[in-house]
């Protein structure tokens, strides 16, 4: 597939979707936005596990705001102007298909994951992080609020007292103090993030994707069920795996005390 402000690489059940725009640290624009959509929807149908990154020295400085293209209508009259929009039309839709994916997700992250893209780095099932990686939740720097999720991702991830200071404050948070306070899995010599964050995919690929697509929703739902509801989801979620054939693979290794090789059917 062809595109203009976005990479799409496919190496074998890996699918890594780089932002491309380097020279705007990776500023979302109306036309990454679409590409963004395209490309996830092609690699959870063609691969077993996917990546997401920026190129260059940024994964993403957030929503572009530059009046020759910008995401967000900045230049209307502010009584005309509706931010709110532009989230429900454009970028929402992303959270929302990234979170119901059928398969894992990383995201591989060098220097700044700020505003939209810092709720885009850390609401992937895995987050490797480079020495330089750094996020920060901007929005009160410009009069407004954080968006992407990032007040669910971050309250429930890191509580609501560090919450209130990085959202309320604007302050960058390092790679180090992300993976102190559980924001990231790993953090990796800079030289190394790829080779990590595909390194870390190959063994999701190589798992039993259909159960580890149906745990990942399972965290999901949890994070925002009842307890109740939460086991009736895991319990429809194990029957379904339960009739997998990775199951049947899975049980015969563990018996024949051998690596399983899983198919994702």
């Amino acid at each position: 597939m062809d595109f203009q402000q976005i990479q799409v690489e496919i190496r074998g059940a890996v699918g890594i979707l780089s932002l491309n725009a380097p020279d705007k640290l990776n500023a979302l624009t109306p036309l990454m936005v679409n590409e963004i959509s395209t490309a996830i929807d092609h690699i959870a149908q063609q691969c077993r596990v996917m990546i997401i990154t920026g190129a260059g020295r940024a994964f993403c400085a957030g929503a572009s705001l530059n009046p020759k293209n910008p995401l967000s209508p900045v230049d209307q009259d502010p009584s005309a102007r509706d931010l709110g929009l532009v989230l429900e039309q454009q970028l929402n839709p992303i959270m929302l298909k990234l979170k119901n994916l059928d398969i894992p997700w990383i995201s591989a992250v060098r220097g700044a994951a700020a505003g939209f893209g810092a709720s885009l780095a850390l609401a992937a099932d895995m987050v490797v992080a480079s020495e330089t990686a750094y996020f920060a939740q901007i929005f009160s720097k410009i009069g407004l609020v954080p968006d992407g999720g990032a007040t669910h991702l971050l309250s429930r991830t890191i509580g609501r007292v560090r919450t209130m200071e990085l959202m309320l404050l604007g302050n960058r948070l390092s790679a180090e103090n992300a993976l102190s306070w559980g924001l990231v899995n790993r953090v990796v010599e800079d030289q190394q993030l790829e080779e990590q964050a595909f390194a870390l995919a190959t063994t999701l690929a190589n798992g039993p994707s259909q159960a580890l697509g149906m745990t990942r929703k399972a965290i999901w739902a949890a994070t925002d069920e009842s307890w109740e509801l939460t086991l009736d989801s895991e319990r429809e979620q194990q029957k379904i795996a339960g009739r997998s054939k990775d199951f049947d693979e899975g049980l015969a290794a563990f018996t024949e005390k051998r690596p399983a090789a899983f198919s994702g059917l």
